[in-house]
């Protein structure tokens, strides 16, 4: 990392008005610290190493004498220890500021800090503060080539989705199970050079009411009534892709029933208030929280009598990780008060979950130009159920 690649850190680090970002890492434990230094994996890691950058000026690194080279390819100064006070001592002239690190009481995810070092790093005298903020500006917010491949996943996922449920349209007079449809979407992304990671979710019926339902072999097979829940996930197969992340509800027939779509109009009711929420707090230059969107969501469907079918946050943040860096739409599971910034990515995806069907609706949103944008136009949003 030359010196010119240091200033995005430190200006990071500046917007957050902290003193520095400080890593350190034992045994590879933090995958954050090691992939925004570009430490790699192969380096010896048994040992913990600390590289303190400040928000001007040359970073600070303390190495153990038996790893002097950990963080060769990394500017600043060296400071080797052999023993714990040697240790101490060399943390003492970072002593008095306020440092961000890899830890959070909110966001498990950015949790990699364990409780011992971090009494260490206390003992000698540092502050330190959640580096959550830092990680969503270094991390998770898209530059102009991060929409783009973040809009050309969104649309294949789209077309993808309108594919398999002609699929279902034309099979409805025979039988077809929910790994026909699950195959032919990965079948359709390996055509167009996409990457899953994991296969994306086919439910049908009381299936449909587990979020994170999954099967093996055919699955079960459709039934006439049945909700049929889409959730699916790739990226292209490219360095630097990021993902996109969408959900479609349909009814395996050719009228929805008063119960299905009643709970549709109410999902799409409070999805549609959450984005609008977003256009009028940003478009009056109001600073405006991931939890806030969380709970206005939230608000709605409670208000419509769902709380009790609420059972995960309402969006995550994406950007190249499918649950990425960057703010989460999230007041109740791993509340997070980071800010929606200019470039950031995330899903909005309130679900309702019963004993006989659930529904989710998701819709990728990013900001741009201070306006919140749908990706994957014109597909967009959608405002009808499926229907065979």
């Amino acid at each position: 990392m030359p010196f010119s690649e240091l200033e995005p850190l430190q200006e990071a680090i500046r917007s957050e008005s902290l003193d520095g970002w400080l890593f350190c890492n034992f045994r590879h434990r933090d995958r954050i610290s090691d992939e925004v230094l570009g430490v790699s994996q192969d380096t010896s890691n048994t040992r913990l190493w600390i590289y303190a950058i400040p928000r001007k000026g040359s970073p600070q690194k303390i190495l153990h004498a038996v790893e002097p080279a950990a963080l060769e390819h990394l500017p600043g100064e060296k400071t080797f220890y052999r023993s714990r006070d040697e240790l101490l001592a060399a943390l003492k002239p970072l002593a008095g500021k306020s440092w961000g690190v890899q830890s959070s009481e909110y966001i498990t995810a950015i949790s990699f800090l364990d409780a011992g070092t971090a009494a260490v790093l206390e003992k000698a005298g540092l502050s330190l503060v959640s580096a959550g903020a830092l990680i969503q500006r270094f991390r998770g917010i898209l530059d102009s080539r991060g929409i783009a491949s973040h809009e050309s996943a969104a649309v294949h996922l789209y077309e993808i989705v309108d594919l398999a449920w002609k699929l279902v349209k034309n099979s409805r007079s025979g039988s077809l199970c929910e790994g026909d449809l699950r195959g032919m979407m990965l079948a359709e992304m390996e055509n167009r050079g996409l990457d899953p990671g994991h296969a994306p979710i086919v439910a049908a019926g009381a299936n449909a009411g587990n979020p994170h339902y999954d099967f093996s072999g055919s699955g079960a097979e459709f039934r006439k009534g049945d909700v049929i829940q889409f959730d699916l996930w790739a990226k292209e197969k490219k360095p630097g892709a990021v993902w996109a992340d969408i959900s479609w509800i349909g009814v395996y027939a050719e009228t929805p029933g008063k119960e299905y779509e009643k709970a549709f109009a109410d999902l799409l009711g409070a999805r549609d208030k959450a984005l609008a929420f977003i256009e009028e707090e940003l478009a009056a230059r109001r600073k405006l929280t991931g939890a806030q969107v969380d709970r206005k969501t939230r608000e709605v469907l409670t208000g419509l009598g769902y709380g009790q079918a609420l059972k995960h946050r309402t969006g995550h943040g994406i950007d190249t990780e499918l649950h990425g860096s960057g703010v989460n739409i999230d007041s109740v599971e791993f509340p997070d008060d980071r800010l929606l910034l200019e470039g950031s990515c995330f899903s909005l995806e309130p679900g309702i979950y019963f004993e006989n069907f659930g529904m989710r609706t998701e819709i990728d949103v990013y900001i741009k130009e201070g306006k919140p944008v749908v990706s994957g136009y014109p597909w967009g949003m959608q405002r009808r159920l499926l229907l065979c």
